[in-house]
């Protein structure tokens, strides 16, 4: 696989969509949230993501520069319509007037509807601990999870995010999918010709399968059994009726060109201002004292250290920016491709004596 520099695949991203008509501010909003994912190794939901928001921006199922409405409801409630917009945009503007309210109220609840599929929720939830503030994220999505017992998929993977601020650049990220794997990395298997593990899915007729494209048709697995099957009914009840937003099998599949009309995506987050609940450094001090005190538990044989949620980002991040983002044959030639039909070069790999 060729590697790529962070700053060079941030500014094609840019410019495509910049070339398509999107006003720079979102474009970039875009571009960050997209190379974010990569650089903390969530290559699923990174740059591979833009050829196909880039055909549904085209085929008119994704509104390159959307009117989004925020009404601020209550002192700490605000509803958000996305105007159709892609989720990234949508959310940004959602979270940056939610930390502006936090701050006054100390706590905002802020739930979105006519969006579309927002990347990671983690990025979010960085966006709000960079404030200083903890941050609960919610998104439904596409039917990905068959309700318990049942073989057709039903739920969204219905991710669940927190982010909580250490007083340095590392909090403690933690984001999954109800789904025992997020449903972009068997479409990124499939995309690659890959394999899957086994217990990741299930094939249409409700049978264990290795094959992406058979799982695609089927079901994801639900994260812990039934527990993750009503994990994914909560999400979906926040995000989807409580928002306004659609809800299970209603909310449209970017994937899948037979849908017309929106996805209706719907988001629901929580702020919280640390600072309204007592005082911030000893909040620090005692987060500290507790991942301390968690990583310092005896290890079993084989593990040669305890990591909080956040650290394997931080790391992956720090490594990507020094050497580079590989990216797949099947992904890289999509780019290319990409590139040439909105007239913006793809970069340059780096060379490999660059990556050493």
């Amino acid at each position: 696989m060729n590697t790529y520099s962070n700053a060079d695949l941030k500014g094609f991203c840019d410019d495509v969509l910049v070339s398509m008509g999107m006003n720079q501010e979102n474009a970039a909003v875009v571009a960050e949230a997209l190379l974010s994912a990569n650089l903390e190794g969530v290559d699923s939901h990174g740059i591979s993501r833009l050829p196909i928001y880039t055909k549904r921006i085209s085929d008119g199922r994704i509104n390159l520069n959307p009117n989004i409405q925020i009404n601020v409801k209550t002192p700490s409630v605000l509803l958000v319509d996305g105007d159709n917009g892609l989720g990234h945009v949508v959310s940004y503007q959602a979270i940056q007037k939610g930390i502006e309210v936090t701050k006054e109220t100390g706590i905002t609840a802020i739930a979105v509807k006519n969006s579309n599929h927002f990347g990671t929720a983690s990025y979010f939830c960085q966006l709000a601990c960079e404030q200083d503030l903890a941050c609960i994220g919610f998104t439904n999505s596409p039917s990905g999870i068959a309700p318990w017992g049942g073989k057709h998929a039903f739920f969204g993977t219905n991710p669940i995010a927190f982010g909580f601020p250490t007083g340095n650049d590392q909090p403690v990220i933690i984001d999954l999918s109800t789904s025992i794997v997020a449903r972009g990395k068997i479409i990124l298997a499939a995309k690659q010709g890959d394999r899957i593990p086994d217990g990741w899915a299930i094939d249409e007729h409700g049978l264990p399968t290795n094959d992406p494209e058979a799982a695609l048709k089927g079901s994801v697995l639900p994260l812990g059994g039934a527990k993750g099957a009503a994990l994914a009914l909560a999400v979906e009840i926040l995000t989807g009726i409580l928002s306004g937003a659609a809800f299970g099998p209603h909310v449209k599949n970017l994937y899948d060109d037979k849908e017309i009309g929106q996805a209706n995506v719907g988001h629901f987050f929580i702020l919280l201002d640390i600072a309204k609940f007592m005082d911030l450094s000893l909040f620090f001090k005692s987060l500290e004292t507790l991942l301390g005190e968690m990583k310092a538990v005896p290890k079993v044989p084989g593990t040669t250290e305890i990591r909080y949620p956040g650290e394997r980002r931080k790391r992956e991040k720090e490594q990507r920016l020094s050497e580079g983002i590989q990216l797949s044959t099947n992904v890289e030639e999509e780019l290319i491709e990409l590139g040439t039909k909105f007239n913006v070069l793809f970069p340059t790999p780096i060379a490999l004596e660059n990556t050493q």
